[in-house]
């Protein structure tokens, strides 16, 4: 299980950068900016957390430091992966600021909160020792803005037809997080969830090679 986990793990990562420096690489317009850096956040974001976790099945090393510090740091990365897609959704669709800034600014407010949530001690992210309460506590307001997000794109999913479905994996990324991120620390098993969520990222950045191969 550990070779095929971290082998998808690595894999999920190269590609994920690699994405990314391409879409930037060839970026001719906003679009492809917002595109390439949210592939990039993403991937390097992980990488802090999974590179520990390959690395904790091959070493004799205790990285309960790092796999902590691995989930804080994309715990925040993913907030910013998400801002990112929100204003992907106002430069591809041409929504202006009079109709979006409301929207904006509370997802701009969630992710505030979050993050600052995410650096309260109570996250015991260093120590292993999870908690239930703080699990729900910072992952409540980024719920709020995937949910946001969903609503969005699955509004304007017949308008453009590389991300017609980015509503569909983004909703369905959080199905499999919400209980590995609340309830894992109980119940170690539920980790197996990431994979199908990290298959969910990996369509996410698909959807965003095709959307510049098209436009």
């Amino acid at each position: 299980m550990k070779y095929g986990e971290s082998t998808f793990d690595i894999l999920y990562l190269v590609f994920a950068i690699l994405a990314g420096i391409i879409i930037l690489a060839r970026q001719r317009n906003r679009s492809d900016v917002l595109m390439g850096t949210a592939a990039l956040i993403l991937g390097i974001g992980d990488s802090f957390h999974l590179i520990p976790r390959v690395l904790n099945y091959f070493l004799d090393y205790d990285f309960t430091w790092y796999l902590g510090f691995g989930k804080l740091a994309t715990s925040i990365t993913m907030t910013i992966f998400y801002i990112l897609v929100f204003l992907l959704y106002k430069n591809v669709y041409n929504k202006d600021d009079k109709t979006t800034k409301p929207i904006g600014i509370v997802i701009l407010i969630l992710a505030v909160l979050r993050i600052a949530l995410c650096f309260a001690p109570g996250n015991n992210w260093f120590t292993g020792e999870g908690s239930i309460l703080w699990a729900v506590l910072r992952n409540l307001p980024f719920i709020a803005i995937g949910g946001i997000i969903v609503i969005l794109y699955f509004k304007v999913r017949k308008e453009d037809r590389s991300l017609c479905r980015l509503w569909l994996y983004t909703t369905l990324s959080f199905v499999f997080y919400i209980p590995v991120a609340i309830f894992a620390s109980i119940l170690p098993i539920l980790g197996m969830l990431m994979l199908p969520k990290t298959v969910c990222y990996i369509l996410i950045l698909l959807s965003f090679l095709r959307k510049q191969k098209a436009s």
